[in-house]
Formats: structure tokens, C-alpha cells, sequence
């Protein structure tokens, strides 16, 4: 019945008292209560449900299941209370009552002005998004549906409802055709929007106040946009411009600049990151050379390291390698809580690095790979990184005799 839900009658009400119908756990474990009537209204129609108190319990949840109302609490009610009294979170109720309304506006505004249909719409904590059925949005299409949608608020226009059957619905230019056959709902702008929709909305335009376009995304073949209206505008702006005070304060730079700052910025950091990379590989180059002259008789090199990545160890073994074609090369390294290795060969030896590297793999239980020539793995630092070479030194004396 439509008399309960009081939401329909009047989405203003804040609080209300209701008899207790029932209280009871649902098929996963969670109770709820129903209530002979209610303002809460349950989740549907991409608009989230009310939260608030009854009986200074809080609630958690509101759905509609089989044509009644649960609304799930945080804890249970007295089993002796017959009446209560709910109170709704009013703040969330109006945001909701903007955002919805807001939607309605903006959707409307698209297919106006280029016949772009609303294909889905969820309203979220922080924005709210519709799906516009296009593949491609233009900024200037969305500043002009922005511009009308605003417009239209500020004309304060007046928001109606209207209960009809489906005989009916042939009088109105629906946006869009209702899913429902029967308590079909109309939210009304006049000569602007007609829209079957079970949401909560206020009574004029105006009550929005705002309606601002924050980013929009192809989505498969759609254009999922992103908005904001009401107080999360103002909420939107203050987040954005204290951003941008920091910014200006920070670069030194006034807002119209600011652009421009920032891409000087990011040019100096990818010319430093690159004088750096440069000057590593640098040093990579005689730290390769002074490895060689630790070469043994044998033609091998054994080097522990600590802190470095498995990426250096990498580049070193290949500059060593790549100097002297008659070397094997083992390096090792100390990462905290794991130990880096890598085993790579000159062109004219003949061991098998990845069959090497698994003789050390195997004591530190770690994985790894690699071909003949190079391999490189790691593990935990089940022994020191020196135990660890020196098995593996000792493994490759093995192999070679």
C-alpha cells in the first residue's frame, strides 16, 4: 500500500511515529523491523536508501522485499515496544532529494539539446554519474546541457508528482518508457521533463540550487558523466580552491599561471630523472670494470651487495659479461627481508646459469629462472648472502671439474 510510505506523501517528513509490525531475521541472519508506516526510503531506482534513528537505534539499511519495508537496525528493538519513533538523517535525505532531482534536470537537458537518452544513473557518496547513450561527448555539448540544466533551476520551476494508470501515461511525453504497469509514479517539470520514477524529489527546481559537470569517460559505446549538485558544489569548490591555494603557494605562481607552472615543473623532473638514469648507468660502467679486475684465475666473479634491486643486479652481470666474453659472474644482494641473485656467463664459457642458480635457489627456497647464458631468481634470507655465494662459487668449481 502507498499509504504507508510516507516518503510518497510528503518527502519533507523528518520524523514520524509507526506501530511495529514485525521484527524479524531475514534468510541471511540480519534483523529487521516493518513498521506500519514509514518515511525511510528503501534502496531502488539508483538512489540509495535513508539512514537514521528508531528509537534512537540506529539504522543500517532499508530495503523492500514482498511489498513491505525493512528497515535493518543496528541492534534490536525492545520486544515490548508496539510504537516508535523513527527520525530520519535529514542532511542525507536533502542531498539525496538534490542529487535526484538534479539528475532529472541534466538528463533532461541532454536529449533537449541533442536527443542523448539517460541509459543508466547511480548516485554515490561523493558524485553522482549517468550513462548518456552516445559514443562521444563534446566539452561544448556539456557546457550547453549544463548551462540549460542550470537555467532550468534557476527558474525555479515547480518539481510534481502525480499518480497515474497506464491508460494514462499516453497524455505526458515520457523521457523514457516506465518499467512498472500499475502505481506508476510521474515526476513532473512542466513543459521540460516527465519521468516515471518511485524517487524522493523536492518541491521546486530552485531547491537544487547548482548543477556542475565534473568529468565524463567512454564507457563500452556510452558516455558515463560524472556531476555534482546542491551542497556537494559548494563542498566540490572548497575541497578544489584550497587545493589551489596550496598549489599557488607552493609554485609561487598565480592561478591563471598555474598550468603552465606545472608543465614546467614536470619537464625539469623528466629531464632530471633522465640526467639521472644517465649518470647511473655511469657508474654502473666502472663498477663493472672494477668487478673485472676481482676476476679470478679461473675467470670467475663473486660480489655481495646490499640494497640493491635485482634490476641493477641485472645490468651489472650483463656490462661485466658484455666486457669480458671469458667470465661467469655471480652477484647477490641484501633486500631486507629477501635475497636477490643473478648468474650470467660470458659468450665462450660453456656452464649453464639456470642450472647454477638453482643449487642456491634450493637452500634460500626461493624461484627463479633464466637460460644458459643469464638467470637471476631470489628467496628468503634463510643464510647470509655470503653463505649463499659462496655455494654457489662452490657449486660452479664442481660443474667445472
Amino acid at each position: 500500500m502507498m499509504e504507508n510510505k510516507l516518503y510518497y506523501t510528503d518527502s519533507y517528513i523528518k520524523s514520524f511515529t509507526a506501530e511495529v509490525v514485525k521484527q524479524e531475521q531475514d534468510s541471511s541472519g540480519n534483523w529487521f523491523v516493518v513498521l506500519s508506516q514509514t518515511s525511510f526510503y528503501p534502496t531502488g531506482g539508483g538512489q540509495p536508501f535513508d539512514k537514521g534513528l528508531i528509537e534512537g537505534v540506529k539504522v543500517v539499511n532499508v530495503e523492500e522485499v514482498d511489498g513491505e519495508i525493512r528497515h535493518y537496525l543496528e541492534i534490536l528493538l525492545p520486544l515490548e515496544k508496539k510504537e516508535v519513533c523513527g527520525e530520519l538523517d535529514w542532511e542525507r535525505r536533502f542531498d539525496h532529494m538534490q542529487q535526484h532531482a538534479g539528475q532529472h534536470i541534466l538528463s533532461a537537458a541532454f536529449e533537449h539539446l541533442f536527443e542523448y537518452k539517460t541509459v543508466g544513473f547511480h548516485l554515490g557518496n561523493e558524485t553522482v554519474t549517468i550513462d548518456l547513450d552516445t559514443e562521444q561527448l563534446t566539452v561544448i555539448e556539456a557546457e550547453k546541457a549544463e548551462e540549460l540544466a542550470n537555467q532550468i533551476i534557476l527558474e525555479n520551476r515547480p518539481i510534481e508528482t502525480k499518480w497515474v494508470t497506464e491508460k494514462e501515461l499516453s497524455q505526458y511525453p515520457l523521457r523514457k518508457e516506465t518499467k512498472v504497469k500499475e502505481d506508476i509514479r510521474l515526476v513532473i517539470i512542466p513543459d521540460f521533463d516527465y519521468n516515471g520514477c518511485g524517487g524522493t524529489h523536492p518541491k521546486g527546481t530552485g531547491e537544487v540550487r547548482a548543477i556542475k559537470i565534473l568529468d565524463w569517460e567512454r564507457q563500452k559505446k556510452k558516455v558515463r558523466l560524472q556531476f555534482v549538485c546542491g551542497e556537494r558544489v559548494l563542498k566540490q569548490f572548497s575541497q578544489k580552491q584550497k587545493v589551489l591555494l596550496s598549489l599557488t603557494n607552493l609554485l609561487n605562481t598565480p592561478e591563471p599561471e598555474m598550468e603552465q607552472a606545472a608543465i614546467r615543473l614536470l619537464e625539469g623532473r623528466k629531464a632530471m630523472e633522465k640526467e639521472l638514469e644517465q649518470q647511473q648507468e655511469l657508474l654502473l660502467k666502472y663498477e663493472a670494470k672494477e668487478l673485472l679486475g676481482k676476476s679470478s684465475s679461473a675467470g670467475v666473479i663473486g660480489e655481495v651487495f646490499q640494497n640493491r634491486s635485482i634490476q641493477e643486479l641485472q645490468k651489472l652481470a650483463r656490462l661485466v659479461t658484455g666486457e669480458n666474453d671469458a667470465v661467469v659472474v655471480v652477484l647477490a644482494a641484501e633486500n631486507e627481508d629477501r635475497l636477490q641473485l643473478v648468474c650470467a656467463r660470458g659468450a665462450s664459457r660453456t656452464e649453464k646459469m639456470n642450472k647454477l642458480i638453482q643449487s642456491g635457489l634450493e637452500i634460500i627456497n626461493g624461484k627463479g629462472g633464466g637460460n644458459d647464458s643469464f638467470a637471476q631468481g631470489g628467496g628468503a634470507p634463510q643464510v647470509s648472502s655470503e653463505v649463499l655465494l659462496q655455494h654457489i662459487l662452490d657449486s660452479l668449481k664442481v660443474a667445472s671439474t
